[in-house]
């Protein structure tokens, strides 16, 4: 069969490139800019060697290259941070990797607030007829200052009832107290008043007559776990809806259309919508029915604070109507506080928790649980465990604890918080095995570190040395360190090294590894640093 018609010239000038050639302006893994330019000036010297010659840099068809170079680096770089963003170990993103983790059911966690007991003193003894002496939201709230950066910080203040927090009644956010529960009646002091940190804020509005899965959108952020309550008042005062509501985190834990449930969903500054149920999973609330919510704000281990440290005058208005002044202290030290979690924290743990899929197993399980629990007395900052020896048929796990106090800092878990993750571990361990909770041991370190850096940096010796704190710091950090990690000072040296300005780095006082035992953490306690002018 004849073949007729007419052939490209494009196509026959770039049918006659050797394969040589075609590969040195086809190169996919060039994706920079300069790559992606030089790529097509080569592609254009093989395939139109006599249409265009002019290479100058004053020529527009060079011009129109460096444009295509650019669009194509840049569309490149995107594509490279597009796929990075969709897996745990790449993602760079705060938001993205909170969607990552929804995907496997876990949830990024959010800032906690430290918590105390408080001792209320009236300043002068109310006479009967104060009581009851009433504290409004705005009477609850104090501040003081943080002894970390000065700034202030707030606490709320909170009836304990029955050995609980009081939660909001109604849609009255104010609590009493009454001259029945003075520790002394003389003197009229209060111990059944807890602090809590964060700012109070409560939030009031009606359920519109949108059909499904009834929300609430929050005002103020960023909140802090754990703290939100809701009560619902129904038009009809027998409604299964009306009353207060407790949080879960996921609605499908609903037994069934009739439980009184909320969800909170964070954003990516710890802002919140609160999610109801749908009569399917949850009861849902009418419309119209009025909401009351109650949550605080703030958090961290900025309000992590010693016994006795507050001491301020807080006010409340007796059943006189005239105000009753009271001094108000925290009675215990206030811990619990701890910023919200690290994304390198959530990268490193979630994968666990995914994979115990709510049961507690092998020793990793138990590290997992533990290195993710939290609950209203604090934070974990750190676990290991081990199986010890044993002559029974019974696996004895202990489970090493210690909490953290900052970023930088732990300390032994208070009682009633090692109670509380033995209490989370209990039902979903094997049957054979027994659970002792137990303190981790701290190995503090002072650090003694010598740089040399050139003469003429002499002006800026302190900007220098402000950097290498920086770099030293940074290396103790709690998501850089676990038990069992020893401290090898080649490692700290060689990071400080980089520093651009730094021409030399030693660590003096400590031998190249420091060992520590499986249930031990190092931890950094001071540092100096000598600067040699060369």
């Amino acid at each position: 069969m004849a073949f007729s018609g007419t052939v490209s010239t494009d196509f026959m000038k770039l049918s006659s490139i050797p394969d040589r050639k075609k590969q040195q302006y086809i190169d996919y893994a060039g994706t920079d800019f300069y790559t992606i330019r030089e790529d097509l000036l080569d592609y254009i010297k093989a395939v139109y060697p006599q249409d265009y010659q002019n290479y100058s840099e004053s020529d527009l068809g060079l011009m129109l290259i460096e444009v295509v170079a650019y669009m194509g680096a840049v569309m490149s770089l995107k594509g490279d941070m597009l796929a990075n963003e969709n897996y745990l170990r790449t993602v760079k993103s705060r938001e993205n990797l909170k969607k990552l983790l929804e995907l496997v059911g876990v949830d990024m966690r959010g800032p906690l607030g430290s918590a105390a007991s408080a001792k209320l003193t009236a300043t002068a003894s109310p006479v009967a007829a104060a009581f009851p002496i009433q504290f409004d939201p705005a009477s609850r709230v104090f501040a003081i200052t943080s002894k970390d950066d000065g700034a202030p910080v707030n606490y709320s203040l909170y009836k304990i009832e029955n050995n609980a927090i009081q939660d909001i009644q109604n849609t009255n956010a104010s609590f009493e107290l009454a001259g029945s529960e003075a520790d002394n009646a003389l003197s009229s002091v209060f111990t059944n008043v807890a602090m809590l940190e964060g700012s109070l804020s409560i939030q009031k509005g009606v359920f519109d007559t949108l059909e499904g899965n009834k929300r609430i959108s929050l005002t103020d952020n960023p909140i802090i776990e754990g703290s939100v309550q809701v009560f619902i008042n129904t038009p009809n005062a027998d409604d299964a809806a009306r009353g207060a509501y407790t949080q879960v985190e996921r609605l499908y834990s609903a037994s069934g259309g009739t439980d009184k449930l909320f969800q909170v969903i964070y954003d990516d500054s710890f802002a919140a919508t609160l999610l109801f149920g749908d009569n399917a999973l949850g009861i849902s609330p009418p419309a119209g029915a009025d909401f009351t919510v109650s949550y605080r704000t703030g958090g961290g281990s900025r309000g992590n604070i010693g016994v006795e440290f507050i001491n301020v005058q807080t006010t409340g208005t007796g059943d006189d109507s005239n105000p009753v002044i009271f001094t108000t202290e925290n009675a215990t030290a206030a811990t619990g506080g701890s910023e919200a979690e690290t994304s390198e924290h959530a990268k490193k743990y979630a994968p666990y928790t995914f994979r115990r899929q709510d049961r507690v197993v092998t020793l990793q399980d138990f590290i997992a649980i533990g290195n993710t629990f939290r609950s209203k007395q604090g934070t974990i900052g750190k676990t290991t465990a081990s199986v010890r020896d044993a002559f029974s048929s019974a696996n004895i796990i202990d489970v090493y604890v210690l909490e953290k106090l900052d970023e930088l800092r732990l300390q032994k878990a208070s009682t009633t918080f090692k109670e509380s993750l033995l209490a989370e571990i209990e039902p979903k361990k094997m049957l054979t095995d027994e659970i002792a909770v137990v303190d981790g041991l701290i190995r503090t370190l002072d650090i003694v570190v010598t740089i040399r850096i050139d003469r003429e940096l002499e002006n800026f010796q302190s900007t220098v040395e402000q950097e290498v704190a920086e770099v030293i710091r940074n290396h103790f950090l709690l998501d850089n360190t676990d038990f069992g990690k020893a401290f090898i000072s080649t490692e700290l040296s060689r990071e400080i090294f980089r520093l651009p300005n730094v021409r030399y780095s030693t660590v003096d006082n400590l031998p190249e590894v420091t060992e520590v035992d499986f249930n031990e953490i190092i931890q950094l306690n001071n540092f100096t640093i000598n600067t040699v002018l060369i």
